[in-house]
């Protein structure tokens, strides 16, 4: 006869496996690669682990098809489809955070030329509240990591509220808590944030930051209990208590990734995103309550706008990278630590495409070549590349064969078959990857804005 004891413990097991099943999250880390569509992780994949290898975050349990069109548009831009994750709510291409019914309304010109002043009318959509939010009212601690600028599309769209992604400066308004044009739904303000665009937070000068704002305001100065860092160094050295903020550019983005490790620009100074990610894990996981965390791998996007699959692919590895450096932090090996559900994804797809019938083993970044080691010429006797895109700057009037040295080298930009400016975003479906506490519900082919239902399942919300 089976003692109680013994039926109890099996009850309690299997009640806490359900448990555990239908997603109680005490944190979530979302990570976003920006523009990171299929091809783009196939290649990356192929780059560093070669064609039977695998990113780390491929080797999550679960997997989905993401479909991420906007509410006026086939192919999104990031701020919708990034809002999309955060609220569930489909917006128009440029909205950030707000109703179906906001009309991107474009900013103006500020006294000095900078396109930074707010035409949102105060009728134009409603807000609609973010998962950021939601978790900082349940007394959870929240932050926001990237590497553009912290009020570009993506990290904006986990703390902010508005009918043009581009008045980013009055989107730094809004992260000071007390402040003119705060979001009160931040309550005492967002625990942690990183990135660049440290000249939307100073005041405007003609030679030390000519694109700093014209109202005067020194946002920094107003963000009383948070410790400033502007460099790794200065992180490192930071605490783990309190609230963290990290702005590492000075007049923009953070450096690509390529970059960044040899000291071009700023990059010398500037942390990885796996470091930012693990000080962000740091400091939020103090709290008992719980965080979320979102992790944007940003500049893969401007690397594909220019049509830099070299720097594509080193963008791509150091946010695999950073995805790493999170599940050494949480340990999610750990059956007593398997409290956090990690989401990876991306908002769109880009228009970059994996073609030809090539070798085995060949570099992705190379000429084509066929299996048995052969040049793979289009019509006119030409060479050509593994990856190429279907519009973009580098449409030459007339192909000319491609060497080697020249296709593999940094700056190289990839041919493009439609000739535009800049290359643009693409309208297919993305990946999703998940583990950790309440993964089994993402699976299958969904809407962005279910992503956001699941994660808020999660949290028990």
């Amino acid at each position: 006869m089976i003692k109680r004891s013994l039926i109890a413990a099996i009850l309690a097991a299997t009640f806490a496996s359900q448990a555990y099943a239908a997603g109680e999250a005490k944190n979530i880390i979302f990570f976003l690669g920006d523009g990171m569509g299929p091809t783009t992780v196939t290649a990356a994949r192929i780059y560093k682990y070669n064609e039977e290898g695998q990113l780390n975050f491929e080797k999550f349990e679960r997997t989905a098809r993401i479909k991420t069109y906007s509410n006026d548009a086939q192919t999104t831009d990031s701020a919708p489809s990034m809002a999309a994750y955060m609220t569930g709510v489909k917006a128009n291409n440029e909205v950030i955070s707000m109703s179906a019914d906001t009309v991107a309304t474009p900013p103006s010109a500020d006294a000095n030329g900078n396109l930074t002043v707010d035409n949102c009318a105060v009728n134009n959509g409603t807000t609609v509240a973010t998962i950021l939010e939601l978790a900082k009212a349940k007394g959870k601690s929240v932050g926001a990591v990237s590497t553009t600028e912290l009020t570009h599309a993506t990290p904006a769209a986990t703390f902010s509220h508005i009918c043009n992604r581009n008045a980013q400066y009055a989107i730094a308004a809004q992260l000071i808590p007390g402040g003119a044009g705060t979001n009160l739904a931040l309550g005492s303000g967002v625990d942690v944030l990183m990135g660049g665009g440290l000249n939307q937070f100073k005041p405007y000068n003609a030679t030390t930051n000519p694109k700093g704002r014209a109202d005067g305001r020194d946002l920094l100065a107003e963000l009383v209990g948070y410790t400033i860092a502007t460099t790794k160094t200065q992180m490192n050295a930071a605490p783990n208590t309190g609230k963290f903020i990290g702005l590492y550019s000075s007049k923009g983005q953070m450096e690509y990734e390529l970059d960044r490790v040899t000291g071009v620009g700023e990059g010398a100074t500037q942390p990885s995103l796996a470091e930012m990610t693990s000080k962000a894990i740091d400091i939020l996981s103090q709290n008992s309550s719980g965080y979320f965390l979102m992790v944007e791998g940003g500049r893969i996007d401007h690397a594909l706008h220019g049509t830099n699959a070299k720097r594509v692919m080193e963008d791509t590895i150091a946010f695999d990278d950073a995805i790493k450096a999170a599940l050494d932090k949480v340990k999610l090996t750990d059956p007593s630590l398997a409290n956090t559900l990690i989401v990876v994804t991306a908002d769109h797809d880009h228009t970059m495409t994996f073609n030809g019938y090539v070798k085995r083993g060949n570099p992705i970044l190379g000429i084509s070549t066929d299996v048995n080691g052969n040049p793979i010429l289009d019509k006119n006797g030409m060479t050509s590349t593994t990856l190429v895109f279907g519009n973009g700057p580098n449409r030459p009037a007339t192909r000319a064969t491609l060497l080697s040295a020249a296709v593999t080298a940094d700056s190289y930009l990839q041919e493009s078959g439609v000739r535009l400016s800049s290359e643009t975003h693409g309208g297919g479906d993305v990946e999703l990857f998940a583990t950790g506490a309440g993964s089994k519900t993402f699976k299958g082919t969904m809407d962005n804005t279910k992503v956001f239902n699941l994660m808020k399942t999660a949290f028990g919300f």
